[in-house]
């Protein structure tokens, strides 16, 4: 069955009353030359094992089939049920779970089911809306994995990717960066998926580090002073660095002194190392 050609997908779906859910952020790619690279560029390989974040029709799903030993799909839309046991059947070494991936304990189903296959990969197509949390909350659980190779809309992948100190970085760069190795790997048209969505993606991968990057002193502290200073990321970070912190403006001025950064800074302005330096600097000296 070819899961890309839209008129087997239309009658597919048709056959099965599958309507598709705009809540569901669901778009499902008829490119057919996407999920191989993605899988490809995923790390996938034999001996692997792979978990997948939302399954669509299985496009995805399939080929990281046929190249890891095992294949863990976490899905959300039950209704793709019937669909998937009709477009995966002849996979031995697929398993789909229904459920939310952002109430599951991926940590638990890894020691649950992967135990023993090796290096494990997450890939997925992440509906835009949620996007940020999932990546945030695959970083955080410290997940015993290799990399994370995710579809986003091409705007977030721009600024995930961006280099800390420049105009395009925020937030969620300073975290992804902390916690992983980015990367922009390619392109995807808004063209190749049914229904067409209004924006271009892009698919990149975040190799995880054995342990972060940068030595920031308190982690905790840390994300307060990220989140504090990206609030306002076009204005200067000390005054709302100094209302997170309940610190004074005077007393947060020199410690911006002694670390070599300007008072009159903007998030955007700095490296990740300059970040790590004012979080040790500030849990030493308030």
């Amino acid at each position: 069955m070819e899961l890309t050609n839209i008129g087997t997908v239309k009658e597919l779906l048709a056959k099965n009353g599958f309507s598709f859910s705009k809540s569901l952020g669901q778009n499902f790619l008829i490119n057919p030359s996407v999920c191989p690279k993605i899988a490809e560029m995923g790390g996938c390989r034999k001996g692997s094992a792979a978990i997948e974040i939302g399954t669509g029709i299985g496009v995805l799903t399939k080929e990281l089939a046929l190249r890891c030993d095992k294949v863990i799909a976490v899905e959300i839309d039950e209704r793709l049920r019937p669909v998937l046991d009709e477009t995966l059947a002849g996979f031995d070494n697929i398993e789909i779970i229904f459920a939310d991936i952002l109430k599951t304990d991926v940590k638990k189903l890894i020691s649950e089911k992967l135990t023993g296959y090796g290096d494990i990969f997450i890939c997925a197509n992440l509906p835009y809306y949620i996007t940020s949390p999932v990546i945030m909350k695959l970083l955080e659980d410290r997940l015993p994995i290799k990399a994370v190779t995710v579809m986003v809309q091409k705007e977030a992948a721009d600024r995930i990717c961006a280099d800390m100190g420049t105009r395009e970085c925020g937030a969620v760069t300073a975290a992804v960066n902390y916690y992983s190795s980015p990367e922009m790997l390619f392109r995807v048209n808004r063209g190749c998926f049914m229904p067409q969505p209004n924006v271009d993606s892009a698919v990149i991968r975040l190799d995880i580090n054995d342990k972060p990057r940068y030595d920031v002193g308190d982690e905790k502290l840390f994300f307060r002073i990220i989140r504090a200073a990206f609030s306002q990321r076009r204005k200067q970070m000390l005054n709302p660095l100094s209302t997170a912190l309940g610190t004074d403006k005077e007393r947060l001025s020199e410690i911006f002194d002694k670390c070599g950064i300007k008072r009159n800074a903007r998030p955007e302005e700095l490296k990740m190392e300059e970040f790590a330096a004012l979080c040790r600097s500030i849990s030493a000296e308030i």
